[in-house]
This record gives C-alpha cells, structure tokens and sequence, in this order.
C-alpha cells in the first residue's frame, strides 16, 4: 500500500530556492483515480525561465570546472537519499500520474536510482584523444560539457524521464533548466528538493512547472539554452526543432511516439507471448512509447492466441494505484480517457471486433478498461494512430516476408519484436525489423546501459547508454604548433 503522503512541494525551483511564479497563477493538478485536485503548482512562465536560465548560466561557469570525482560523488548521495525516501516518491508517482504503487516503485523509482548511479560512474570517466596528425603538430580532442541544457520531460514516467536527462547532462558538469509536464510535476519537484540536501551547487538544476506553450515553447527558442531535450508527442518534437532552428540551432534530441509491432510466429511458445503481448501493451495502462499496440500473429495460431491475450486482459484488477492489488490504474487525465475512448469507437466503426473491454471503467477517475480487438486491418485509424491507452489490434499474416513489410509500414520506429525459436526466422527479423529497439522473445526490457531512441519520426538521438554522453557535449580539437617533430 501506498504510504502516506505528508507534503507536497509546489513551487519552483530557481538558483536552490523555492519560490513562486512571476505570474502569480497556479494551476491544478488532478488525482486521476479520483478526478479531484490533489494539489495546486506554481505555474511558471517565460518569465520564470529567464530567471532559471540566468541561474543556471551563472552557475555553470563554476560547475563546468568541478572534478569528475566530485559530481560522481554528488549524484551517489543524490542515489542515496532517493533510496532513502523510494517509498515516499512512488506514492508521489502513483498520486500525480495513477499507475500502481508497485510499479512506481519497483520500477519507476528503482530504474530512477539506477540511472543516477549509472551516469555517476560516467562522470569520472570521460577522457579525449591524442590524434595522429601531419606535420610539426600535436593534437589532441577533448570533450566538454555543452553548457545550459533545457529538459522537458512527459507525464507517462515522471521521475523516470526526468532521470533519464538529468544524469548524463548533470554527470558531465552541465546546468539543467527541467520542466515537467503539466499533469505530472510533483515527483519531480520532490526530486528537486533532494538534489538541494544532496549539496548541488545554487543554479545546477531548476524546475519551471507550467504549460507547453508559454514554459515550454521558452526552453526550446532560448537563445542561452545551447542543448534541449524533449520527450512526447511527434507534433510537439516537430515544433521543438523548428524552434531551434529558429533561435540559435541548440542541440537537440527528441524521444517521440511509437506504433510498435511484434511478430508471433507460427512456432512461438503462444503462453508466453500472449504474457508479453499483454504486459507490452497494457503496462502502464497502454501509456508508453513502446507500447505493443499492434501484434501481427500467423494465421495458423491467430485465434488461439487472442484468445489466450482476451484471459489476460480479463483478470486485470482495475483500480486506485495506491493499492498493491491493482493491476491497471486511471489514464492520466480525463482529456486522455476520452480521446482512448474516441480511438475505440473509431475502430468498433471501422469493422475491428472488440473481443474485450472497449468502455469505461466505473464512473468515477479515468479508468478504461483493457482492449483487445480482433479482426483489424492495416488502414484502420486504431493500427495507423499511437493511441496511449490499454488497447491492441491483432492482425493475421502468412508470411514472415509480409509481417516484416507490414510492421515497418509506418512513420514510427521505436521498438519492435518478435516471437519465434527459429534462429534463421530472429536473425531475418531483427535485421529488417525499422526500429531502434528489437526484443526477441520478451517485450519492454530496458537496461541502463543499452541506448534507446527511435528510427523515423519516432526520434532524434539516443538516451541512455554510453551513447547518451553524446548529447550533453561538445568535441574540440586542440592543434598546437611545435619547433620540430615528435615520434609518431
């Protein structure tokens, strides 16, 4: 069971101090479970960027030269007092964004803690090179930290999204302007005042909640901001990039939206992929990127396998998250269960079969109950559209030629699978399969240390990994000249 929750922090963050937006507005954010308001935030506005901006500018002239070793340390106390408070930040989660309890905590605050020890091993590890250049020269490359980093996270994995940009940038000695989304803003203002006890210098990172279109739609034009990270919808990442371009062309990586296949084959264990078919699409009530939202089955074990995914989705327990007992918990926002509902209605019109679910849950919070339709077809809006809800179209295929041809026949590129003990059958796929993440007999296994991003208009760049340093620095090439040569 959820803890108690004692306080909630609703102010901004802005050079280590809590304080209200110029504004003078609020705005509300809702308990999904309940459709109450749970609390009401600050909302920041341009304004209060430019201040955080001015923070985090200022700071980075000194942050930029701390050893590695000491960031490294800052951020495994950091790890640390999250451990400390994990129960106290996935009650948080599951109040602010509705998944169970247990997800936030096994996973979104475990995965979050794990980040932060990840890239805080990175922080003393970053080194250049000595090239092998021509002539009475030496050379060598160094990489630098990039400089003020504006962060704007989702609202499907808060503290999750919000690791997953604070620790590569903060690891490699960058200032950080973050702000959350509208919906979900409280685990992370929580995380903010963790980073004040861990000892993060004034300045190192802020937190503006507010709105897209006047917080949000700064961060991106800044002239000041040198890097911006976005995660969310394709339309928004579009506009993230015309506005650097605009502006000052910032660097910019984007974590986009997903349409993601899986392949069962003919000769898959049909027990377990029907489990990952379920766990793919109806984790996090369908609100992920990565979400199996469209499973094409050989037709030879088609019925049997919607079958077996129908029991699954059955048995679910709907309810509050705060609960250890629930399995799936309220869409995000009454705005969300609706267009999820729109999404089912338009497939139910358009010929699919909805072998379960395809309502509302209750009439009280924002619950949809777990979808499964039978009988789609490629052209069909529920198979084309990223839905972010609990719902899946089966699809029948006869070749494995044609499931390929058809998985990648769409704008996104995110992740993919497919389901098979034929060694030749995996390799074919996962070579021609369009995405950046290719499971092969499981779904959604994310490890700190793989990258992740997307093929397509499912993203720019890679978060995670190694790969990640890339994004939060700059490469300079040092060419000195010498009065003779040196042993090459």
């Amino acid at each position: 069971m959820a803890i108690p929750i004692k306080r909630l922090q609703t102010k901004l963050l802005i050079n280590n101090q809590w304080v209200a937006a110029t504004s003078g507005k609020v705005f509300d954010v809702i308990n999904p479970a309940t459709g109450e308001v749970c609390a009401a935030v600050e909302e920041g506005v341009a304004a209060d960027v430019d201040l955080a901006v001015d923070a985090a500018k200022n700071a980075f002239k000194t942050f930029r030269q701390t050893d590695g070793r000491y960031r490294r340390d800052l951020m495994l106390k950091l790890a640390d007092l999250m451990e400390q408070h994990k129960e106290e930040l996935a009650s948080i989660e599951t109040l602010d964004n509705g998944k169970p309890y247990l997800q936030s905590l096994n996973v979104d605050v475990k995965s979050s803690i794990e980040c932060f020890k990840y890239y805080a091993g990175w922080a003393d590890k970053i080194s250049g090179q000595v090239t092998p250049v021509s002539g009475n020269h030496f050379s060598f490359v160094r990489r630098e930290p990039i400089g003020v980093c504006g962060q704007i996270i989702p609202w499907n994995f808060p503290l999750l999204m919000g690791a997953w940009k604070l620790a590569p940038a903060l690891a490699l000695g960058n200032t950080v302007v973050m702000k959350p989304a509208e919906q979900t803003p409280l685990s992370i203002l929580r995380l903010g005042e963790l980073f004040v006890e861990a000892g993060y210098p004034a300045g190192v990172v802020n937190i503006v909640p507010g709105f897209g279109a006047t917080a949000g739609s700064r961060i991106a034009h800044h002239p000041d901001i040198s890097k911006v990270a976005f995660t969310g919808s394709t339309d928004v990442g579009h506009a993230v990039m015309r506005a650097s371009a605009d502006s000052n062309l910032k660097k910019v990586s984007l974590e986009l939206g997903g349409k993601s296949p899986l392949i069962v084959c003919q000769d898959a264990d049909l027990d377990a992929a029907a489990t990952a078919a379920a766990n793919g699409i109806f984790f996090n009530m369908g609100q992920v990127c990565t979400a199996a939202s469209r499973v094409f089955v050989h037709e030879s074990v088609y019925d049997a396998f919607v079958d077996k995914v129908r029991a699954n989705a059955e048995k679910r327990t709907i309810g509050a998250g705060q609960s250890i007992h629930v399995d799936q918990g309220p869409l995000v926002s009454e705005k969300q269960m609706h267009r999820v509902l729109d999404f089912i209605e338009q497939g139910r019109r358009a010929g699919a079969v909805p072998v379960c679910g395809g309502e509302r849950h209750g009439d009280k919070g924002f619950f949809v109950k777990p979808t499964v339709f039978a009988n789609a077809t490629d052209d069909m809006s529920i198979v084309r559209e990223e839905i972010f809800g609990p719902v899946v179209s089966a699809l029948k295929y006869k070749t494995l030629d044609e499931a390929i041809e058809r998985a990648n026949n769409t704008n996104f590129g995110l992740a993919a699978g497919v389901y098979s003990n034929d060694m030749n059958t995996i390799l074919k796929a996962t070579s021609y399969l369009q995405a950046g993440s290719v499971w092969v007999n499981t779904w959604n296994v994310f490890d700190i240390a793989n990258p992740f991003g997307g093929y397509k208009r499912s993203g720019v760049g890679r978060e995670l990994g190694e790969q990640a340093l890339a994004l939060y620095t700059e490469t300079k090439a040092v060419t000195i000249a010498l009065n003779g040569p040196l042993v090459k």
